[in-house]
């Protein structure tokens, strides 16, 4: 058999730990029974096998590297063809006793590797079910798509297509759980789940308090001292809102209703609406003038002290 190391993948210098894991993860890549009983695949197996014999055991390691034994566990100079080797048996042939008494304490066993990853013995013992692993991804959608609920189709890692239902007021972060999404269980065992982390961008103008949607909305200085009608968005279309005579920056109206709607036996939200009093972007010489001719005297900043 060639250097257990050079099998395994490990430097001489390797710990405990990194051969254990790099055991794991080549008993896991070549085992027989996930590759259909191929010829060549059980030859790999037995060859990472007899390699993690060796190096999975401080005793047989120790008599390697100090050239005790050689790559298949016999004494250096040992010649199979004398009395004392088992019928059959020849350079290269491998034997593996699962749970072996010789294994050394504190070391581990492949049979208990291999119950880790398949749930079972390595050693031709019958498998129990294991469920299969969970698929888990994330989606963005946009702002008004999670308010109202919709379908996205999402690509699994195993490349299927799947059309997933977004509901009606998931919020920003939330998953969603599709029973038996996920990869296939073993052994005839349950499938995984697909998670699905929802990702919800931002809206140019609405933001999102609970069920209810907040908004600024922008007035005239016309419109805020005599009153007027002005139309505001929602996620429904185009509402009209009554504002009243004498209105500051920062008052606030609602529009009931118009929030996030019903779901999951939750009324709708209702949509607030604070006005931003707003002067014109250009210079309006009138306004110029009016201003420089008001007489009224009032004081906002009285408060203050």
């Amino acid at each position: 058999m060639r250097d257990p190391y050079d099998v395994l993948g490990v430097p001489k210098s390797a710990s405990e730990a990194d051969i254990k894991k790099a055991f794991r993860a080549l008993a896991k890549k070549h085992h027989p029974d996930t590759k259909g009983g191929d010829a060549a695949a059980q030859k790999r197996f037995q060859e990472i096998s007899a390699a993690y014999d060796i190096l999975g055991d401080k005793e047989k390691r120790q008599k390697f590297d100090q050239g005790v034994i050689d790559a298949n566990g016999n004494p250096r100079g040992f010649d199979p063809g004398a009395g004392g080797f088992r019928p059959g048996a020849g350079p290269g042939d491998f034997h593996f006793a699962w749970g072996d008494a010789e294994a050394a304490e504190g070391g581990f066993r492949a049979e208990e590797i291999l119950s880790e990853i398949f749930g079972g013995g390595g050693g031709g013992r019958r498998r129990r079910p294991r469920r299969g692993e969970d698929y888990s991804l994330a989606m963005t959608i946009g702002f008004e798509e999670a308010a109202r609920g919709g379908t996205r189709r999402v690509t699994l890692p195993d490349r299927r297509e799947l059309d997933v239902r977004i509901p009606v007021g998931v919020r920003d972060g939330q998953q969603i759980r599709l029973k038996g999404q996920g990869s296939p269980g073993r052994e005839n065992g349950p499938s995984g789940d697909l998670l699905l982390t929802i990702r919800v961008a931002a809206h140019p103008w609405l933001v999102r308090d609970n069920n209810d949607l907040r908004m600024d909305i922008p007035v005239t200085l016309k419109e805020a001292v005599l009153g007027g009608k002005v139309d505001v968005p929602t996620l429904t279309g185009p509402v009209t809102l009554t504002i009243p005579a004498g209105s500051n920056t920062g008052r606030t109206l609602r529009l009931k209703g118009k929030g996030i709607p019903a779901h999951a036996g939750q009324p709708a939200g209702d949509l607030y609406v604070k006005l931003v009093v707003t002067l014109p972007d250009k210079p309006d010489q009138a306004l110029k003038d009016f201003a420089a001719g008001w007489q009224s005297e009032y004081n906002p900043r009285a408060r203050f002290g």
